[in-house]
């Protein structure tokens, strides 16, 4: 891969697995030093093993445990990472989780660890970001940007999932924070994004594609009839914080094999 991202500094949160992990490595395969953020002591080994496949490449970065849900755990990870890299470039939204429950059944907790994480988490990071941004100042050897923000969605910003209220609203939540603060920044040259993900084989979801039976059956939901894989988010992810998408401003990148498209109705519904 070309090092288009070369002596750039980017977090990525939730870059310990899934998703998360594919990006990490994309980012430092462009060139990037990459902090790979982790939730908790438990996730620990993952995030080591994720930055040991990156300096195995030839790469650098670094680990950080942060609940990106707590505010002074994400100021500390930004002034950490300031401290020891002078700066921050490009940030990945990316840290989520699914708290699944009926409706009827799901408890004010499911819904607030949900929304803390995948929606408040955003918030937080994107705050912390946009203040070093504007603090840090130009940097046109490196970026046309002053800063680069990606949101981590999903196909669920656009698509009702019952049975998924608390996941759904956080994505859809996602959407207009993206292009609130993408309108109220692009003045600054800071571009602000998403990436919304159809079916990525991931832990998150690993039932509905770990059987021949359960892969041909979410098949049926995708036009270009294969599940992504992280790789595929992450090569979006480098184009996104990349100077190619520099006019890229506000925008939802769909990465879902077609999904959106709304397969059922192919022939006529």
């Amino acid at each position: 891969m070309d090092k288009v991202l070369q002596g750039q500094i980017a977090i990525v949160t939730g870059g310990s697995s899934g998703i998360g992990t594919g990006v990490s490595r994309a980012l430092a395969a462009a060139g990037a030093t990459v902090v790979v953020n982790h939730s908790r002591p438990s996730s620990k080994e993952s995030a080591e093993k994720v930055l040991a496949d990156i300096e195995a490449q030839g790469g650098s970065g670094m680990i950080y445990q942060c609940d990106v849900g707590q505010e002074d755990q994400v100021i500390d990870m930004f002034k950490e990472v300031i401290t020891r890299y002078g700066t921050v470039d490009i940030l990945v939204n990316n840290a989520g989780l699914q708290r699944d429950a009926p409706f009827t059944e799901m408890t004010l907790e499911q819904w607030n660890e949900v929304i803390s994480i995948n929606l408040t988490g955003q918030f937080l990071c994107a705050r912390e970001a946009i203040k070093e941004f504007l603090r840090r100042g130009p940097q046109p050897e490196k970026s046309k940007a002053l800063g680069k923000i990606i949101c981590m969605s999903s196909v669920h910003e656009l698509i009702p999932w019952a049975g998924h209220a608390n996941y759904a609203a956080s994505k859809g939540g996602i959407k207009l924070l993206m292009q609130s603060i993408a309108q109220e920044f692009a003045k600054d040259k800071i571009r602000v994004n998403s990436i919304a993900p159809g079916a990525i084989k991931t832990p998150i979801n690993k039932e509905a594609w770990d059987t021949p039976e359960a892969e041909a059956k979410l098949l049926t939901l995708i036009p270009y009839d294969r599940v992504g894989v992280v790789d595929d988010i992450g090569n979006a992810a480098v184009w996104l914080a990349s100077d190619a998408s520099d006019y890229v401003i506000g925008t939802t990148l769909f990465v879902d094999g077609g999904m959106t498209l709304y397969e059922d109705f192919a022939d006529n519904g």
